[in-house]
């Protein structure tokens, strides 16, 4: 058995979260994704590519190299076991942990804030983190039992914004609250019956912010919303009954970014 062979085999166990946790390394899957990894210094162990692949993604062998990272040919059967999609596209990197503790990141001052409070759809993770880096955001907190940042579904949908968003995760959503609040952040909570509307003009959104996104099924526990400076609606205009969790980010994190304009 080869080396290659049996770091192939190794990195098919960061499959598993507890695996991903213990060794804290994940997989970037495909181009745009490893292209992402690259892009952040240090991020990149090694990369797995077929021959194909390689001869196609040349400027990505190139700055993996440049970075210090391995390039291992693989044959497609090795690809498949590797990949997390039905038709892998060749080029999967193994890449270290991106979250920094939430205290050293609230040292930068960050002025807008995403927080996800018990968020267990992969997609709906990712989306976030998406759409925090599109509006502007400094940074994103995963809270709670939220789902696995690193689960191969949320870095799919991330679109490469992991890479580039800083990102905290934190056990307990009332202590996160209360580090905010002492960091000068205006907290608010999205939720259905909240008292201020999306649209209110006079709405608090503009100055250093943090928003509460919580669980895709109940919404934001009870008692975390309560410890929000507000609690606030989007209005529905239709007959919606509901926003998808990633939409309805999208449209308070970019509230935010545009009163700051």
């Amino acid at each position: 058995m080869t080396s290659g062979s049996t770091r192939v085999k190794e990195a098919c166990k960061l499959s598993r979260r507890s695996v991903r946790t213990e060794r804290r390394l994940f997989a970037a899957d495909g181009p745009n994704a490893v292209q992402g990894a690259l892009s952040r210094p240090g991020c990149v162990v090694e990369v797995f590519a077929t021959a194909d692949a390689t001869r196609r993604h040349q400027d990505l062998v190139g700055t993996a190299r440049a970075e210090g990272a391995l390039w291992t040919l693989v044959d497609d059967r090795a690809m498949t076991s590797l990949s997390d999609s039905v038709s892998p596209a060749g080029v999967v990197a193994i890449c270290r942990h991106l979250d920094r503790p939430l205290a050293d990141l609230l040292e930068s001052g960050p002025s807008l804030v995403a927080v996800c409070v018990e968020v267990r759809d992969p997609g709906n993770a990712g989306t976030v983190i998406r759409c925090a880096d599109a509006a502007g955001a400094d940074l994103v907190v995963m809270a709670g039992s939220s789902v696995d940042p690193y689960n191969p579904k949320t870095v799919r949908a991330s679109a490469g914004s992991l890479f580039h968003m800083p990102l905290a995760l934190a056990a307990d959503p009332p202590e996160v609250v209360a580090m905010l609040k002492q960091r000068g952040c205006t907290v608010l909570a999205a939720a259905a019956d909240g008292e201020v509307s999306l649209f209110d003009p006079e709405a608090p959104f503009a100055g250093t912010t943090a928003w509460l996104f919580g669980n895709e099924a109940h919404g934001l526990d009870v008692d975390l919303a309560a410890q929000a400076d507000h609690r606030v609606s989007i209005p529905i205009l239709g007959r919606a009954e509901s926003l998808n969790l990633s939409t309805a980010a999208a449209l308070c994190l970019y509230e935010s970014s545009r009163r700051r304009v």
